[in-house]
């Protein structure tokens, strides 16, 4: 029996965004290692830059990884300059995640780079069609973490 078309619809959604975000992922990590780091690393900054003194534990939340895979990304930024580790002064097996004057200096470099790469992907895309795109991402976002949670 052939799906109502509602639900194909959802399924070529679906199955669209998949294939999109592997293009996407491999679009994004070519250009951030034309510029030297990764896409990994790239979105740890971008979550640092936007809030400052995140426990590795809250860093890995936002990211929706386990803390335990965020220590080598950390490890290599701490290495790199870019980021620094600094003891809890309540709790001191807490580790507080910020960045340095180097790693500010990156996150400018690659916002300028997420513009480039946002003009040229939705450069024919209209304002009210990218924010129904990002609303419906949103929520699918949110469905999928509540999903997560429930199992």
């Amino acid at each position: 029996m052939d799906p109502s078309p509602d639900l194909a619809m959802r399924r070529a959604f679906v199955t669209q965004l998949m294939e999109t975000a592997q293009i996407l992922r491999g679009y994004v990590d070519r250009r951030a290692r034309a510029r030297g780091t990764s896409r990994a690393q790239w979105l740890v900054l971008l979550r640092l830059s936007e809030r400052e003194g995140l426990s590795q534990v809250e860093l890995a939340t936002a990211l929706d990884l386990k803390p335990i895979s965020v220590v080598p990304l950390l490890d290599q930024l701490v290495v790199l300059g870019l980021v620094e580790r600094r003891r809890g002064t309540i709790d001191r097996r807490t580790n507080h995640l910020h960045l340095t004057t180097a790693g500010r200096a990156t996150v400018a470099d690659l916002d300028g780079l997420r513009s480039e790469i946002a003009q040229s992907v939705l450069n024919s895309a209209n304002v009210t069609d990218i924010q129904l795109g990002l609303d419906l991402l949103l929520q699918t976002k949110r469905t999928l973490r509540e999903a997560q949670s429930a199992s």
